[in-house]
């Protein structure tokens, strides 16, 4: 979800600015997402459930105003819903040691999914620029580093010194897989990163920001068949910027990649041409068809081949 403060608060379209009033009506969990907070909060009553909800809704706007906090995406099961999930457990299930990074992992809802679906916990790790929003996912999860031993990493994907740019691995890299509890930054994954989930986070960029992010994650891919990078983000069916509903101020716009530009990127300018296999829908939701700002988001994966 949180990228680089400095980034993001450039765009108002993903940052509330004017109105930060929260509808109560945007709390509209599914079967399947009610299902899934009781699990993991232990609160089954729906109206202790919903204040528990608001709670911790209220301190993570005060962390950052993401208008993803506000209409309360925290809550749902964005990584469930990607066609390249099942691949993901399949991973896990299959191969050893097969790790997963969720990037911009906010409250840490989509890894809780995971492993609540058989991804093994030992293989996963979380980073987000904000480490206040992980502690708020303990909070609204009632867990604990001992009860949920993920490993979370806070830092900023542009920052150098957190992430190496480096280029895509092709071979089997020379660096031994690191200990996921010991690390401080993500540099010591690059080319060991079997699986990486990143969504409401590329489009919360500039292009070429989102062109300097997909190098940054493309070394940290091992060079496996089947290892992937998949997530969802705002799209477009023409790329561009999307000044439907931001204020008309220069460079506060959004920037949205189509299906086709999105692949384009991927094969051939980020990994060799032909190497990877990219996968893009750009779909409308039921939930986003009922809303007044209609965004239609782009469900992606990138595999090796």
């Amino acid at each position: 979800m949180s990228g680089s403060i400095d980034h993001s608060s450039n765009h108002p379209s993903e940052v509330e600015s004017e109105n930060t009033a929260f509808n109560p009506n945007d709390f509209n969990p599914d079967g399947e997402e009610l299902a899934f907070l009781k699990s993991q909060t232990g609160i089954d009553n729906e109206d202790a459930l919903r204040d528990h909800c608001f709670k911790v809704q209220a301190s993570a706007y005060e962390v950052f105003p993401y208008n993803c906090i506000r209409r309360f995406n925290f809550i749902r099961l964005k990584i469930a819903r990607l066609p390249a999930y099942p691949h993901l457990l399949e991973l896990g299930k299959e191969r050893k040691g097969a790790i997963l990074l969720d990037i911009g992992c906010c409250f840490g809802n989509d890894v809780r999914k995971a492993v609540l679906d058989g991804y093994p916990v030992d293989n996963i790790i979380a980073s987000d620029i904000q480490p206040e929003f992980w502690q708020l996912g303990h909070e609204f999860f009632r867990s604990a580093q001992g009860t949920f031993p993920v490993p979370f990493i806070p830092g900023d994907a542009f920052d150098q010194d957190f992430l190496k740019r480096s280029s895509p691995v092709y071979d089997t890299p020379e660096t031994p897989i690191p200990d996921l509890q010991a690390l401080t930054t993500l540099t010591p994954l690059l080319g060991h990163v079997s699986a990486i989930h990143a969504s409401a986070f590329f489009h919360l960029f500039s292009e070429e920001e989102q062109y300097k992010l997909a190098q940054s994650l493309a070394g940290l891919l091992s060079p496996k068949p089947g290892s992937m990078i998949f997530g969802a983000h705002s799209g477009r069916e023409v790329p561009g910027l999307r000044t439907e509903f931001a204020p008309k101020e220069p460079g506060k716009y959004m920037f949205c990649h189509s299906p086709e530009s999105w692949a384009e990127l991927w094969d051939g300018k980020i990994f060799r041409k032909n190497s990877v296999k990219v996968e893009v829908l750009l779909i409308s939701s039921d939930r986003a068809a009922k809303a007044s700002h209609v965004v239609p988001q782009m469900h992606w994966s990138v595999t090796r081949l």
